[in-house]
Formats: C-alpha cells, sequence, structure tokens
C-alpha cells in the first residue's frame, strides 16, 4: 500500500525513493540498529574464517547474537545463504564471543551466549514471491525484512512475516549437512511450546492477558524465547510472561521507581536475580488481578514508547 501526507484533507502520495547501493542500506541500519531492530551493535564488516559478515548485532534480551545481511538485488536464496552464515557462527563460536569482548569490553564466556537463539536477519528493499515462499515454516531461524526508503527522508521497515504454517523445516528433505547442524542446535520458539502441559485455567488467564496488552496498541508485536514471552513495543520488549503451572510471572521492563504501584503488587528484583527484563515481577493467579496488573503493565508500555 502506499504511503500519504495530508495537508488541508488533501492526499498526496508519497514517493519512494531508491537504494542506490546495499551500503547504503547497512549505514542507515547501522546507526539505528537499536531503533530498527532493539539490538546492540557489535560490528561492521565483520570476517571470520574467511567469510565476511555485514553486520553483527546482540540481542540482550535472548542473550544471542543477531547476523544482519544486506541486500539490494533479487537473485540469492535466503534459506542456502542463511544457514552457511548460522553454520559459520556455531562453527566459530570463540571468535564471535571474542569479538563481542574487544567491542562492548564486557567480561563474559560461551556459556552466557544462548546459542539456540542465534539469528540472521536479511534487509532488502525487495523480496521475490519465491523468497516470501521459502520461509514459510514455523521454526525457521531466518528473517526478512524490507526496507523502503520515500521523500521527505521517511523509512519503513516491515517483517515479512510466515503465512500461519504448522510446518517444521525439519519435515522437508535435507541433503545439507550444515542445515541439519544448525537445526539441531538452534530453536525457534512459539507461544504453544510454553503453553504445553499447561492447564487449561491457566491458559485461559495467559490469554485474557495476551488480549490485555495488545490492546494497548497497534505496534505490539509477541516475540516468543527460550524462557519467556515477550511483548515488544517499537522491537523493545516492555513486559513478558513466563507461564507456571498455577500461575503466571509478569516482569516490566522498569528500574525501580519508575513504577506507580498503589495496591504493591508488585516485587522489585533490582538484586535478585532472574531471567526476563526489568526490576518488577508479578505473579498472577486468577482474572480477578488483571486490571491492577494492566495498570502496572500500561505503565511500562508506555515508558518503553517514548523510550
Amino acid at each position: 500500500m502506499p504511503l500519504f501526507k495530508v495537508k488541508e484533507n488533501q492526499a498526496e502520495k508519497i514517493r519512494v525513493k531508491e537504494f542506490k547501493l546495499e551500503k547504503d542500506i547497512q549505514n542507515l541500519c547501522e546507526k539505528n540498529l537499536d531503533k530498527f531492530f532493539g539490538l546492540k551493535f557489535i560490528a561492521s564488516e565483520f570476517t571470520v574464517d574467511n567469510f565476511r559478515i555485514d553486520t553483527l548485532g546482540y540481542d540482550e534480551d535472548s542473550q544471542a547474537f543477531i547476523i544482519i545481511e544486506y541486500k539490494n538485488t533479487k537473485s540469492y536464496s535466503v534459506i542456502d545463504q542463511g544457514y552457511s552464515y548460522l553454520s559459520k557462527l556455531l562453527n566459530n563460536k570463540a571468535e564471535f564471543l571474542l569479538k563481542y569482548i574487544q567491542e562492548t569490553g564486557k567480561t563474559i564466556n560461551k556459556d552466557d551466549i544462548d546459542w539456540s537463539q542465534s539469528r540472521i536477519y536479511f534487509v532488502s528493499p525487495h523480496f521475490t514471491t519465491y523468497q516470501l515462499e521459502s520461509i514459510n515454516f514455523k521454526d525457521l531461524p531466518i528473517y526478512l525484512y524490507e526496507i523502503k526508503k520515500y521523500e521527505d527522508e521517511i523509512v519503513e521497515l516491515d517483517l515479512k512475516t510466515s503465512k500461519t504454517s504448522n510446518a517444521s523445516i525439519n519435515t522437508i528433505s535435507k541433503t545439507n549437512t550444515e542445515q541439519e547442524k544448525v537445526d539441531k542446535e538452534i530453536k525457534v520458539y512459539s507461544e504453544k511450546d510454553h503453553l504445553e502441559n499447561i492447564p487449561e485455567k491457566t491458559k485461559e488467564l495467559y490469554e485474557k492477558v495476551k488480549e490485555d496488552i495488545l490492546e494497548l496498541g497497534d505496534n505490539i508485536e509477541i516475540k516468543p524465547t527460550k524462557l519467556y514471552i515477550g511483548f515488544t513495543v517499537e522491537g523493545k520488549i516492555f513486559s513478558d510472561i513466563t507461564i507456571k503451572k498455577k500461575k503466571l510471572k509478569v516482569r516490566l521492563n522498569a528500574k525501580q521507581g519508575q513504577i506507580k504501584d498503589p495496591e504493591k503488587i508488585a516485587r522489585v528484583m533490582s538484586n535478585t536475580g532472574h531471567w526476563g527484563v526489568g526490576e518488577y515481577e508479578i505473579h498472577l493467579e486468577n482474572k480477578n488481578d488483571i486490571y491492577s496488573l494492566m495498570n502496572l503493565i500500561r505503565q511500562s508500555y508506555e515508558l518503553n514508547k517514548n523510550s
């Protein structure tokens, strides 16, 4: 759909401006990696084992490396290239870890990284029908972002999600040993994974909370990870939920003092080790407390939406 600007109720189409070079896309994305993707920038043109990676990012929510490749042409296979890059990462973990330490100054070890959450993003102004169809699997660690630049310095970034599909990439015939290795080590999680073997009462509790969260705004996306289900705004998790047998553990991405909690339903986790984001945690066991919970989640949403 085209974009329009309106002045005095008169609509005028905003014209598309083509990217001249892949490097132009790369420069724009690297300068805005946090805003565009919610990632920490690690390196540009990172070479490992004679393999050059356009951009190396790090997802602090899932504690995993994200490889980003930029394309201004249509003649390439996102599946073949994606698995080649991910295989290179898994076979050279020490080099990626060293690069992270060199660029951030933080001391971490291999076990601090969740390698199963490694991903590759392809960013391009255009994807072919074939490329879009090729990602139609529920557990593919490959993401396609379509980027468009318009006049007036307007940029649109659109994640091209696959059609609703229960098909697994593991069900198709494989002759590629790289793909087999990657699929054994990398896991793409879904809401369904978190709801397995959970009592119906707790499932209904989660669905009601999810419904209320999604009503906060049209810019909210669901981001299942290994240990929790995150809810993001502008690529940043503002709340996450861990589903237990009899309750939900809900966390808010806010620092102590940023949330007004008149009913004192949240625990401050500043000095307590925990998974997920932020310093507030609420345990929810019944629907009667959802109203109070949503008051706190709404505050976290507004904080992160405007940050």
